[in-house]
């Protein structure tokens, strides 16, 4: 197969112009997760984050996620062209500070979890899920 000159440069426009989209995803959910910790460091650990290793469908994947003392905890999936996902908010007299949704993914990326915790702290945990049929016109 012959590529004329024209046919190259718009090859090579379009790979180069895919090799930068990952990290304007990732830019976007580190956008995220600055506005929501306000720029605070965020520690590893302390969120117990529950997702499954491969997902089938990727319009409805089912995930947990808490930790002990959260007022808040915020759901990205880093892969998704809108990254924040999900915020869950507890007041004072809840029990357990748990919650389960089911997202939806664009494709194979990792789920990050961040907890607000009580002492205004900020934990996380990730998890990567394989996605077999994307969920976000993927």
């Amino acid at each position: 197969m012959i590529f004329t000159r024209r046919e190259t440069l718009a090859i090579g426009a379009g790979a180069a112009a895919s090799a930068f989209l990952p990290m304007q995803v990732n830019a976007a959910a580190d956008d995220v997760i600055a506005a929501f910790t306000g720029g605070a460091e965020v520690a590893d650990g302390g969120v117990d984050l529950n997702a499954p290793e491969i997902a089938e469908n990727g319009n409805t994947v089912p995930i947990e996620v808490g930790a002990d003392g959260a007022t808040a905890i915020m759901l990205i999936a880093t892969g998704n062209p809108t990254p924040g996902v999900a915020t869950f908010h507890f007041g004072k007299l809840a029990g357990a500070h748990v919650a389960a949704t089911r997202i939806r993914l664009a494709g194979t990326q990792d789920v990050v979890a961040i907890a607000q915790m009580a002492d205004g702290s900020f934990k996380r945990a990730s998890a990567n899920v394989k996605v077999t049929i994307g969920g976000c016109g993927g």
